[in-house]
């Protein structure tokens, strides 16, 4: 018996987030903060090439370990199925504008940094609820994992905590057009 790299695309995701981790706590303490980190509206500057890197980078970074396995514990669970029903490099293309929606989203509107996967978490746990959905058809299991889920996030976002209900909202709803428009090949 042998392992398998069995999804390439989540499991690049993650080995290169858990690098990216080890390098900002060891030898390049401010590599998260400058280079995968979207500055919110205030400090963002649409003149500076890093921040528009950020926009597609800040869902590499995480800011501590407990973040990063949060996120990657339901990527890891939940993206090879997607990448299983949906392609590699679909999964790779949703990732990338659930990145940019969530990042540019959040340095337009929103007076706080963005850090962190967890938008890529909710477009996921979205996305999967569609993966046997028939055109012509709404999956019982996306209406209630939208009220579940993203009930939750819209009354959190009446919290203070620092946690992006934003990304999360905005993450999921990537989510249900990437299963409405884009269905998983069978």
């Amino acid at each position: 018996m042998k392992v398998k790299y069995n999804a390439p695309t989540v499991l690049t995701y993650a080995l290169i987030s858990a690098i990216v981790l080890i390098l900002t706590q060891t030898i390049l303490p401010g590599l998260t903060e400058a280079w995968f980190t979207v500055p919110g509206r205030r400090v963002f500057s649409a003149h500076l090439i890093r921040h528009w890197i950020t926009i597609f980078t800040h869902v590499i970074g995480h800011a501590n370990w407990n973040h990063l396995i949060s996120n990657f514990a339901f990527i890891l669970l939940i993206g090879p199925i997607l990448e299983e029903a949906y392609g590699s490099l679909s999964l790779f293309f949703m990732i990338l504008v659930t990145a940019f929606v969530t990042g540019l989203l959040n340095a337009l509107l929103l007076p706080t940094a963005l850090l962190g996967g967890s938008g890529v978490v909710f477009m996921m746990v979205l996305l999967a609820s569609f993966t046997n959905f028939n055109k012509g058809e709404i999956p019982l299991t996306f209406i209630l994992i939208l009220i579940l889920y993203l009930g939750r996030e819209i009354f959190n976002s009446f919290t203070s905590n620092n946690i992006s209900e934003f990304a999360h909202i905005v993450g999921g709803f990537c989510g249900s057009l990437f299963g409405f428009f884009r269905p998983a090949r069978r």
